[in-house]
């Protein structure tokens, strides 16, 4: 067999020179796989793309770069499986993606730059503060250590003329007495060590004047002639301090800086060391109820090491942070020779809220208006109308579930700020809030619908808050409508209108059709110019929390409004028992701003905890004040919850009757919603869904999503999890599964309380109704073996039926009451005897029977409760 024979054999094809070429591939997959592939491969022409088209078969011109482009477009499309409109759309939309991620990069770089341009800023102040300082104190020190040479100088002087004066008789006996041939030699010493004595005297003095210590000038051996200086000009610091140089010369070397520096301070302490005691200040130290060491130092502005020595003279042992408490702390501020003012607890919240400002200092500011209303009367769509967006469409159910703050731009440029509050019973708090944090309240009413249960309740808010009212009457365009009936409902409210003598503006409006928008906000302006609405806004902020919640991503997120005052980034806030540095402030729309002032709205990031709603929020000139006002007002909020654990105050009796006879039952729930408004919405609510005897028991509530901490404590507690709004993450969920707790998802606060309100109805216990049935009177009585006594009847009344209630009378008198055991028709069981037929009944666990007695039958039916 020759080779090509051979190759045949094998399953590959020949090679050819035609103008195709071909062959097979081995092809590897996974798990040791292979498939053979015929591949075929095209030649080109010599001719080049001058032959044949390859798609035509014809002849031609050379492709142009447009057809080239769609060539190489189909063969991918074709290639992908996909149409050449489906990879062009594909295409675009990758570019559009990499446009979109460049511009975010581009952003982000730009938020760095500035980011770092800040910091940049704020570095180059801080050195440029630094080195303020430092020129300061270099400046002071200079002025002292003049002022102290200075003084040292004339007094020196004035020395040195009185030794002079002394010396001068004295050194001319001497010259006058010792022999000619010496006068030369000391003539000339003295001249050549003028200089060098007259300025080793001058330091040997200043050092003795300050407290110094001078050595003594070294004498040679030979005679009472000095050494010479080892130095023609010695200098400060020259060489360094050996034992040597110490031992043999000490003429040429002078005190270093730092002696002489610390010589200066050792007299100037000496000469004021007994002015300080005469002349120490005794200062008026506020001591609250309990005081740390450390404060307490601070306000008497004494050292906190002497404060804990005294003590430890005192024989307590103490540490700087450890607390006092007012008694003490009065002993030690008399010690140190202060007076005491001793304040109560509660003065810590003095101050928090500061006074009234100035007319002078009071600017303009944009009005805030609630709007409020019954629930579906179309308060959102109102706002969604001024607003141009869709507000409701994102709300469960279609109703507000939380307090909304807007800020809306008129197109004359005005500003006004939008409140919109819940309309369900259940958030009557909400609305409270809403009223109180407001300058105008808009009372939405449909015309087609009227006065209704929350809308009078959002007037009595309105009048409680003392704020104006504008009547809106809302749907219009609905052929039904009718807002003439919808004004004379109200004058029942006392709510008068203008068209009927009263002082309340009333806008017909339509929200869907966006028909008298104009006229709304002309009443708004006109509103609010008749209540001159200022706010003084370069002090620090005050005013409100709106809402709040904890974010998955963001932490606790507190929505408030500025009521006076510029709230900035970086800002120290209080809000309740929360605190914390301002990170960053977010509008409605989520974007950053780096200041909100009076009347704007703005999400607060940067507290502690999510703050309750309602609660007055300022700024506080440090982290100690917060820290003192919050561990104050956490303190309190433990006493009243102690407090109402135990009753009020009831006895230890009162108690434990309560907790034998078990009057109420109570349905233990934990509660978890979006943002703590939702939260305190549902437990008002939940809180009048029970009665005297059952009732919901909530064991815990907060803001955010499910966690495992929340399903131990349900756990432990047995109740089931209500989650409104949020969700359990995975970890929740699997241990929620192991513990057999139970969650429960809502996203509408009807189906929460109608669930609720469900389970505790099925707890009440029914109530029993007595049915009477029939008469009987006993003829005769037996005694039977094994049953015992039995009684012989005839029904006279009605009916007697087996299982029955009885009761026994004798001499119109109840003797027994019980149930029927047996019910017989001569020697047969029979479920029902009927009047004027005789039978033999026997009573359970009962046979006391005597001839004549009376038997009254009846039925007990339980009918479940309702709430």
């Amino acid at each position: 067999m020759s080779d090509a024979d051979e190759r045949n054999n094998s399953g590959r094809k020949p090679l050819s020179l035609g103008g195709r070429s071909s062959g097979t591939v081995q092809q590897s997959f996974a798990r040791g796989r292979q498939k053979s592939v015929v591949v075929e491969k095209k030649r080109k022409r010599p001719g080049g793309p001058a032959g044949k088209d390859a798609a035509t078969g014809k002849s031609g011109a050379p492709q142009t770069q447009k057809d080239k482009a769609r060539a190489a477009l189909a063969a991918k499309a074709k290639q992908l499986g996909l149409s050449e409109e489906e990879l062009i759309k594909r295409q675009q939309a990758i570019l559009r993606a990499r446009a979109e991620q460049e511009e975010r990069a581009a952003k982000q770089k730009a938020e760095e730059q500035a980011r770092q341009a800040r910091e940049d800023e704020e570095r180059r102040a801080l050195e440029d503060m630094r080195k303020r300082e430092e020129e300061e104190r270099l400046r002071r020190e200079d002025e002292e250590r003049r002022a102290i040479a200075e003084a040292e100088a004339a007094r020196l002087a004035a020395e040195q003329a009185k030794k002079s004066k002394k010396a001068a008789p004295a050194a001319a006996a001497d010259t006058a007495e010792e022999p000619s041939v010496k006068a030369p030699s000391r003539k000339a010493d003295k001249s050549k060590d003028k200089g060098e004595r007259e300025e080793s005297d001058d330091n040997r003095n200043i050092l003795e004047s300050m407290g110094g210590r001078v050595k003594s000038k070294k004498v040679a051996p030979g005679g009472d002639k000095a050494q010479p200086s080892r130095t023609k000009e010695p200098k400060r610091r020259q060489g360094k301090l050996t034992i040597q140089n110490l031992v043999e010369d000490d003429e040429g070397r002078q005190r270093s800086l730092a002696s002489m520096r610390r010589a200066r301070e050792r007299e100037k302490q000496r000469r004021m060391q007994g002015g300080q005691q005469r002349d120490k200040v005794s200062r008026e130290v506020i001591v609250p109820e309990a005081i740390s060491v450390q404060d307490l130092a601070q306000r008497m502005a004494e050292r906190a090491a002497d404060v804990v020595k005294y003590l430890m003279t005192q024989g307590q042992m103490v540490r700087a942070n450890d607390m006092l408490d007012a008694d003490i702390a009065e002993l030690i501020v008399e010690e140190f020779g202060h007076t005491i003012k001793r304040v109560s607890e509660s003065d810590v919240e003095t101050g928090f809220i500061s006074e009234a400002d100035s007319e002078e200092s009071k600017l303009p500011r944009p009005p805030v208006v609630t709007v409020m209303g019954h629930v579906d009367h179309g308060k959102t769509s109102l706002l969604d109308a001024l607003r141009s967006t869709d507000v409701a469409a994102g709300e469960a159910g279609g109703i507000t579930q939380h307090i909304g703050a807007y800020q809306v731009e008129l197109k004359s440029g005005e500003k006004i700020t939008f409140l919109d509050t819940p309309g369900h019973a259940a958030f009557s708090s909400m609305r409270s809030r809403g009223a109180q944090a407001t300058d105008i309240v808009i009372l939405v009413v449909a015309a087609d619908d009227g006065v209704m249960p929350q809308t009078i309740e959002a007037i009595s808010h309105a009048k409680a808050a003392n704020v104006p009212m504008i009547v809106a009457v809302n749907k219009i365009d609905k052929p039904d409508s009718d807002p003439q009936k919808v004004l004379q409902e109200l004058l029942q409210y006392e709510v008068f209108v203008e068209d009927m003598g009263g002082d309340v503006q009333a806008v017909p409006v339509s929200a869907l059709k966006k028909m008298g928008l104009d006229e709304l906000t002309d009443a708004i302006n006109l509103q609010a110019e008749m209540l001159e609405l200022k706010a003084n806004p370069n002090r620090s902020a005050e005013g409100v929390v709106i809402e709040s919640q904890v974010d998955k991503g963001r932490g606790p997120v507190a929505t408030c409004l500025v009521k006076r005052g510029t709230l900035k980034r970086g800002d120290i806030v209080v809000a309740g028992a929360q605190w914390g540095k301002v990170r960053a402030l977010v509008n409605e729309r989520g974007q950053q701003m780096k200041e909100a002032g009076p009347s704007l709205p703005a999400e607060i990031l940067g507290l502690d905890g999510a703050p309750e709603p309602g609660e007055v929020f300022a700024v506080v000139d440090s982290e100690a004040r917060a820290r003192e006002l919050v561990e104050y007002r956490e303190r309190v909020k433990r006493d009243k919850a102690a407090a109402a654990r135990t009753g009020g105050g009831a006895s230890l009796e009162q108690m434990m009757a309560k907790l034998k006879s078990n009057e109420v039952q109570e349905l233990p729930l934990l509660v978890k919603a979006d943002v703590q408004g939702s939260a305190e919405a549902i437990i008002g609510a939940l809180e009048k869904v029970g009665n005297e005897e059952v009732q919901a028991k909530i064991i815990h509530s907060a803001a955010g999503g499910v966690s495992e901490s929340d399903v131990l404590l349900a756990q432990a507690s047995g109740s089931p999890i209500f989650a409104f709004n949020v969700r359990a993450n995975k970890q929740a969920r699997d241990l929620a599964e192991r513990e057999g707790v139970e969650i429960r998802y809502y996203s509408v606060i009807y189906d929460l309380i109608d669930d609720v309100k469900n389970t505790l109805e099925g707890m009440l216990a029914p109530e029993k109704r007595e049915t009477f049935i029939g008469y009987a009177q006993i003829l005769e009585v037996f005694n039977i073996t094994k049953v015992g006594r039995v009684a012989g009847c005839r029904v006279t009344e009605g009916v007697v039926k087996r299982g029955c209630g009885v009761r026994l009378l004798r001499d119109d008198t109840v003797i027994h009451e019980g149930n029927l055991s047996t019910l017989k028709r001569f020697k047969d069981e029979v479920p029902e005897v009927r009047a004027g037929t005789e039978c033999g009944m026997a009573f359970e666990n009962y046979h006391d029977i005597q001839v004549n007695d009376v038997i009254e039958c009846f039925e007990v039916q339980e009918i479940q409760r309702t709430l």
